[in-house]
């Protein structure tokens, strides 16, 4: 066990203390003990480090907006224990942070195993929207509904004290914290970077998982150079509580088969050697050199003013979501077009990506203006914006009330009445 500063991780180690390092990440919501059954077998080559993300399993609640912020919280953690190099498996939420150190650190992993993960979760949308109901209701609604979202329904039926096991981990873990793991998985995406992950890989997918399954595993599959699938029939998105055979086994094979020789290690720690197998292809780095590819020369940037039309459409998602955002431009045309791209610049590009109010504070004052102005389309479009931008319903209510007194009582009227049906739609969580 540890104690956890604010840039690091709460942690534990199992196994011997020679044995080379592979850690085991968890999913969203869940804590190291959902690799409880896995650690029996896997002590048996190598010294396994779990660590719980923040606000979970009662770690600490720093919460961390990104998956890259938590990968360094993972590196600074490694850093002070002296380990340099090791293998890793991830599910989901810890494959994303499997992922970003493949890709940013390369010559840390020796191998990988993504299970349930994806380049991508779902869309921004839906995990702003999880944090808005999360932020409103607190965390009972997503605990109740884990279950069907983690196991198939024949296996949540059977074991009772495991599913209630899963609810109860939910419950206890800090809301703010959870938020702000949705918001880091809301801006994940590395669909463009798969061929620059250059370690052998195993991507394992239970054959129900309706969260991130075979289609999202195969896309992993066809975007990383050496990688290989395994499916696991009859089990769903928490397939290594569900299947624990299974994923031992698999994980076992994999990294004992491609585990990549480190030729240097602060750790004094002698990795196991490689067993021959042709159907896994292993990438040794010449005179112990990084696994990395050499990005292009990039051009340098044109002098003047940069463009802000890429961070205001950047912005402009993040604040009103994806769904709304594609809906606009999908009605612009060649009249609309250059006032969308006014838009896109000035106000998302300039003012609201200007760093002196934060995100909330912007849409009290953008609420403020439009019950001022009666613009009621927009002031529904920017009540939602709000509730994504951290503003609870009580704190849009004070709002409000203090525009019906410097804007008048009919408009607040009005007001209100858009503002407490975006709120209802937008806070009742969905069964």
């Amino acid at each position: 066990m540890s104690e956890t500063p604010p840039n690091t991780l709460q942690y534990r180690f199992d196994g011997p203390e020679e044995a080379p390092v592979l850690i085991l990440a968890p999913s969203l919501g869940t804590t190291w003990h959902m690799w409880d059954r896995q650690i029996p077998e896997l002590t048996k080559q190598w010294r396994v480090f779990r660590f719980d993300l923040p606000g979970h399993g009662g770690a600490p609640a720093y919460p961390a907006g990104s998956v890259g912020d938590l990968t360094a919280r993972l590196l600074a953690t490694l850093e002070g224990l002296g380990v340099q190099r090791f293998g890793y498996a991830g599910c989901a939420f810890g494959g994303a942070i499997g992922l970003e150190l493949a890709l940013r650190h390369p010559a840390r992993v020796a191998s990988l195993a993504l299970i349930a993960a994806s380049p991508r979760f779902g869309t921004a949308d839906e995990f702003r929207q999880r944090g808005v109901i999360v932020r409103t209701n607190g965390l009972d609604p997503i605990a109740r509904t884990s279950p069907d979202r983690w196991f198939t329904s024949g296996f949540a039926a059977a074991q009772p004290a495991i599913t209630e096991w899963a609810v109860q981990m939910v419950r206890t873990t800090d809301p703010g914290c959870y938020i702000a793991a949705c918001e880091a998985l809301a801006s994940f995406d590395v669909r463009a970077e798969l061929g620059s992950v250059g370690v052998p890989t195993l991507v394992l997918v239970g054959s129900d998982d309706q969260v991130t399954g075979p289609a999202e595993a195969r896309t992993l599959v066809a975007g990383v150079p050496d990688a290989r699938l395994a499916v696991v029939p009859g089990a769903s998105h928490l397939v290594p509580v569900e299947q624990p055979a299974a994923v031992t086994d698999l994980l076992v094979r994999h990294f004992s088969t491609a585990w990549q020789p480190a030729f240097e290690s602060a750790t004094g720690q002698t990795v196991l050697p490689a067993v021959p197998d042709q159907a896994v292809r292993v990438v040794v780095p010449p005179q112990g050199g990084p696994v990395a590819e050499i990005a292009a020369a990039v051009p340098p940037q044109a002098q003047g003013r940069p463009d802000p039309y890429e961070t205001g459409i950047k912005v402009r998602r993040e604040v009103l979501g994806d769904a709304h955002v594609d809906q606009v431009l999908a009605q612009t045309d060649d009249f609309s077009g250059d006032f969308q791209e006014f838009v896109t610049r000035s106000a998302w590009g300039e003012v609201w990506d200007r760093p002196g109010l934060d995100r909330r504070t912007r849409s009290c004052v953008t609420l403020t203006a439009l019950v001022a102005g009666g613009h009621l389309e927009d002031l529904a479009v920017h009540t939602r914006a709000a509730l994504r931008n951290g503003l609870t319903p009580g704190e849009i209510k004070e709002v409000l009330l203090q525009a019906a007194v410097y804007c008048g009582l009919p408009a607040a009227n009005s007001a209100f009445r858009v503002a407490q049906q975006v709120v209802r739609e937008e806070t009742t969580p969905q069964e």
